[in-house]
C-alpha cells in the first residue's frame, strides 16, 4: 500500500479505536473512523502475543495485501485498523478477502465493483516501480513536431 493510503502515527491508530466503531470476524477486528483527509487510510495491528516477529509480519503483509487489493472498493474518507487475529496464519488468501469484504460491508463501508466504473484495483493516481506518485506523467504524452 502506499504512504498515502496508510495510517503511520501512534496516535492515528488511538483515534480510530477510541472514537471509531469496531466490527469483528473470527479473523480480525476492523475498526474505523471518519477522517478529514478525504481518502481512505489503513493500519494493521498484531499483538505479541500472535507469536515470533517473522509470525507477525507474515500476517501483517497477508491482511495489507488483501486489503490492497479490494482498497478501490472501500468508501473514501476513513481511517480503518485492522486487529489481526491468530487464525490468519493458516487461512487461504482468498478467505482473507472474504472476511474483509463482510466486515466492509457490515460496517456500509463497501462500494460494489460495479459502481466503480470499471476500475476494480486502481490506485488514486499514477505510481512509479519504486511506488511513489508519477510527478511527471504529462512527459510521456508530448508529442515533437519537425
Amino acid at each position: 500500500m502506499r504512504r498515502s493510503q496508510r495510517l503511520q502515527r501512534p496516535e492515528q491508530f488511538q483515534r480510530v479505536r477510541r472514537d471509531g466503531k469496531s466490527w469483528s470476524h473470527p479473523l480480525f477486528i476492523m475498526n474505523a473512523a471518519r477522517n478529514r483527509v478525504g481518502r481512505t487510510r489503513c493500519g494493521f495491528v498484531v499483538g505479541k502475543q500472535f507469536g515470533k516477529a517473522h509470525d507477525r509480519n507474515r500476517a501483517k503483509r497477508r491482511v495489507r495485501e488483501a486489503v490492497r487489493r479490494l482498497y478501490a472498493n472501500i468508501t473514501p474518507g476513513y481511517d480503518l485498523v485492522f486487529v489481526v487475529r491468530t487464525p490468519v496464519l493458516r487461512a487461504p488468501f482468498p478467505d482473507l478477502q472474504h472476511a474483509i469484504t463482510e466486515l466492509l460491508k457490515r460496517a456500509k463501508l463497501w462500494v460494489p465493483p460495479d459502481a466503480n466504473d470499471g476500475n476494480q484495483g486502481a490506485t488514486d493516481g499514477p505510481v512509479d516501480s519504486t511506488g511513489a506518485d508519477s510527478v511527471l506523467p504529462a512527459l510521456h504524452l508530448t508529442t515533437h513536431s519537425s
